[in-house]
C-alpha cells in the first residue's frame, strides 16, 4: 500500500502519517519526489483500513500495490533515482553515461597500477576489480581478498578513482564498505538473501548485477531486499543469460534496459564482457548498451589478458579499450547523451567530446 500525499502537504501531516503506521507495528518508508512525498508501506497491509488514512491532513490519495514491486517501482517512485557520489559524480537519470573499467581479478599491484593509469589517461572514474572471486571451480583462482581491498584502495587514491569490488558474504560487507565506493553483487549471488539484506543496511551505492537464469522480476525483487532495508542507492547490471546460444558465453539481454527504464526508477548499466565472454565483441555490444538506454558500462581490460588468472578470454587489451573509448563518445554524441570522461589534471568531473578532447586534457 502507498499513501500518497498532496503537494502542499506539510512535514507534520507526512510525519503524523509515520507515527500513525509506526503504532501499528507497520514498518514504512519515505520517497520524496520533485512534486510530491510517497509514503510506502514495507510489507503486509492488508489488515489497514484505507479510510483511515484517506481521511488524514494532507493526504491526497491511498492506493493499494497488488504486485510485489514497491519500492523498486517506476509507480511507486516515478522519478529516476541518481546516484551522487561525493565529488558530485552521478550515475543515473540525465547524468552522463560512465564507464567502469578494470581487472576481473586484482592480481598484483604492477597489474592495477598499469590498469588504472590506463583507464585514468582515457578520462575513465571508476576501476573495477574483483579481491573477492567466485569461481566455478574451487581449484580456480579465487582473489586475493583484503589484501587485493587495500591494493585496490592504495591505486585508487593515486589515481582519484571510483573502487568498484565485489562483496560475496554478509559479514564481509561492512569491511568491504570501508575500502569500496561501490558495492558488487555478482550474478550468482543476485539471491543471496541474507547478503542482500545486510547490504541494505549499508550506506554504499550497490551494483546488483542479474542472476543468468533470472526474470526480470525477480532481479528487481532481488532489489527489493535492499531496497527495504533502507538502501537507496541501487545500480542495476544486466551481464547476460542463459539460452540455447553456445557461440558466446552467455545472451546479452539487451532489451532488458528499457524494460526496466519503463518499470523501475533504478539506474542500469551494462556488462558486456561477462555476457559475451570474448573481447572481440565486446566494444560492439558497449556500444549497444549505450544506445539502447543504459547508464553506463563496466567492462574488463587487463595490460596482458593472454596471462590474466581470471577470464582473460573477455577482457580488452589497452590498445582496444582506448578504441572502444574513443567510438562510446561518439555514440553519446550521436544519442545526445555525453560519455562522462574526466580530465585528471583539473581534477573535476567534465564531459569532453570529442575524444580529441579528452587526449588533450590528459
Amino acid at each position: 500500500m502507498i499513501i500518497i500525499m498532496q503537494k502542499d502537504a506539510r512535514e507534520a501531516d507526512i510525519a503524523n502519517v509515520e507515527k500513525i503506521l509506526s503504532h501499528q507495528g507497520i514498518h514504512s518508508q519515505r520517497l520524496i519526489g520533485e512534486r510530491q512525498t510517497v509514503v510506502g508501506i514495507i510489507g503486509a497491509s492488508h489488515g489497514l483500513d484505507i479510510s483511515t488514512f484517506e481521511s488524514l491532513n494532507g493526504v491526497q490519495e491511498v492506493m493499494r500495490v497488488t504486485s510485489p514491486l514497491k519500492l523498486a517501482s517506476r509507480s511507486l517512485h516515478p522519478e529516476d533515482t541518481v546516484i551522487t557520489f561525493n565529488d558530485g559524480t552521478r550515475i543515473g537519470g540525465d547524468a552522463p553515461s560512465v564507464v567502469i573499467a578494470g581487472p576481473c581479478a586484482v592480481e598484483s599491484e604492477d597489474q592495477l597500477r598499469k590498469t588504472a593509469e590506463l583507464i585514468r589517461k582515457n578520462g575513465v572514474r571508476f576501476l573495477r576489480g574483483g579481491a573477492f572471486k567466485p569461481r566455478t571451480s574451487p581449484y580456480s583462482f579465487q582473489g586475493l581478498g583484503f589484501d587485493g581491498l587495500e591494493l585496490l584502495k592504495k591505486v585508487s587514491e593515486e589515481f582519484g578513482l571510483f573502487i568498484v569490488t565485489e562483496v560475496m558474504e554478509p559479514g564481509h560487507a561492512p569491511r568491504v564498505a570501508e575500502f569500496a565506493d561501490v558495492l558488487q553483487v555478482g550474478a550468482r549471488n543476485m539471491q543471496n538473501f541474507p547478503l542482500l539484506r545486510q547490504l541494505g543496511s549499508i550506506n554504499k551505492p550497490i551494483l546488483l548485477k542479474r542472476g543468468p537464469a533470472s526474470t526480470i522480476e525477480e532481479w528487481l525483487l532481488a532489489a527489493e531486499y535492499i531496497l527495504s532495508g533502507g538502501n537507496d542507492q541501487v545500480i542495476l547490471c544486466e551481464r547476460g543469460i542463459r539460452a540455447f546460444e553456445t557461440e558466446l558465453r552467455y545472451t546479452l539481454d539487451l532489451s532488458a534496459v528499457p524494460v526496466i527504464k519503463q518499470l523501475s526508477h533504478l539506474p542500469i548499466i551494462v556488462d558486456p564482457s561477462h555476457a559475451t565472454g570474448k573481447r572481440e565483441v565486446v566494444n560492439a555490444m558497449s556500444r549497444a548498451a549505450l544506445a539502447a538506454g543504459a547508464d553506463g558500462i563496466i567492462v574488463e581490460v587487463h595490460p596482458d589478458p593472454i596471462r590474466a588468472l581470471s577470464d582473460g578470454a573477455q577482457a580488452l587489451t589497452f590498445e582496444m579499450f582506448e578504441e572502444m573509448m574513443c567510438e562510446l563518445v561518439r555514440i553519446g554524441d550521436a544519442i545526445d547523451r555525453p560519455v562522462l570522461v574526466e580530465s585528471f589534471s583539473r581534477g573535476k568531473s567534465e564531459v569532453l567530446s570529442p575524444m580529441s578532447e579528452v587526449r588533450k586534457a590528459v
